[in-house]
C-alpha cells in the first residue's frame, strides 16, 4: 500500500473494461478519488464505481472520446470540479486491429494513431496545463506496449503509436522535470483482458503466446496496476522517462533462453 496516494485525485482514460478498470479499482484501495474515462460502456460504470468505492475509493465516471480536445477538456474540469483538483493522469485508452500493411486503410491507421498516440497527447498537455497552473507536483502515466520495442507484422499502426508513445513520454519528462512532474509509461506484454480474450479462448493460440513469454504464464491486469499505482506514489518520486516493461521477460529475447543462439 502506498500511503501517499490517499486522497490524491486520479483520471483514468479508458477505464471501463481491461487495465483500465483494474487500475481504477487498485487506486481505490488506495484510497485515491477516481475519475473514470469512458467511451460507449455506460452500462459498466456504475459497476466500476461501486468496484472503487468498496476497495476503500471515491470514484465518479464522465463519458468521452480521448481523441478531442474538448472532451479531455471536459474530462480534467470534471475532475477539479468533483474533487478538487488532479494528481495522477492515466492516459490508458487504446485499440487496435490486425490488417496486413499493404491492406492498412489511411482510416484505420487514423483511428489507431489518434487514439493511442493523439490521445495520450492530449490527456497528458491538459493535465500539465492544470499542474502547472496550480504547482502541482504530478504524475502522468502513459500506457505503451512491449511494441513500442517489438515489431509486430499487421500491426504497424499499433507499433508506431507505442513507439511514438516512448519518444512522447521521455520528451515530456524532460521538459517538466524542472516542475516536478514526473512522466512515465507502462508497456505491458500479453495480459489477460477482453481485447485478447478471443485470442487466449484458443488453446494453440495461448500456447504460442506463452513459449514468448520466460515467465510462462499470461499477465493479469492487477499486475499493470501494481506498475501504475507505484509509479503515481512517492516511491516512485525520483523516478522520470522510464518505460517500465510489465512482460514476464517477453522483451528479453526469449529464443535465446537456456543457452539458445
Amino acid at each position: 500500500m502506498y500511503p501517499s496516494l490517499e486522497g490524491k485525485v486520479v483520471v483514468i482514460t479508458g477505464a471501463a473494461t481491461g487495465l483500465g478498470r483494474a487500475m481504477a479499482v487498485r487506486f481505490g484501495a488506495e484510497k485515491a478519488k477516481v475519475v473514470i474515462n469512458y467511451f460507449n460502456e455506460e452500462q459498466e460504470v456504475q459497476a466500476i464505481i461501486d468496484e472503487v468505492e468498496k476497495a476503500g475509493g471515491s470514484a465518479t465516471a464522465i463519458q468521452g472520446d480521448v481523441t478531442k480536445e474538448e472532451d479531455v477538456k471536459r474530462m480534467i474540469d470534471h475532475a477539479v470540479k468533483t474533487f478538487g483538483s488532479l494528481d495522477v493522469m492515466v492516459n490508458n485508452a487504446g485499440i487496435e486491429n490486425e490488417v496486413p500493411s499493404e491492406d492498412l486503410s489511411l482510416d484505420d491507421w487514423n483511428k489507431v494513431i489518434s487514439t493511442n498516440l493523439t490521445g495520450q497527447f492530449l490527456g497528458s498537455r491538459e493535465a500539465l496545463d492544470y499542474m502547472l497552473e496550480n504547482d502541482i507536483k504530478g504524475s502522468i502515466i502513459n500506457m505503451s506496449s512491449v511494441h513500442q520495442k517489438i515489431p509486430w507484422p499487421h500491426f504497424v499502426h499499433y507499433a508506431a503509436s507505442k513507439g511514438g508513445v516512448k519518444l512522447l513520454t521521455e520528451t515530456l519528462a524532460l521538459e517538466f522535470a524542472p516542475h516536478g512532474i514526473r512522466v512515465n509509461c507502462i508497456a505491458p506484454g500479453a495480459i489477460d483482458t477482453p481485447i485478447n480474450a478471443e485470442k487466449f479462448e484458443d488453446p494453440e493460440l495461448k500456447k504460442g503466446v506463452i513459449e514468448l513469454i520466460p515467465m510462462g504464464y499470461i499477465g493479469k491486469p492487477e499486475e499493470i496496476a501494481s506498475c501504475a499505482v507505484w509509479l503515481a506514489s512517492s516511491e516512485a518520486s525520483y523516478v522520470t522517462g522510464l518505460t517500465l516493461f510489465a512482460d514476464g521477460g517477453m522483451t528479453q529475447y526469449p529464443g535465446f533462453q537456456a543457452g539458445k543462439g
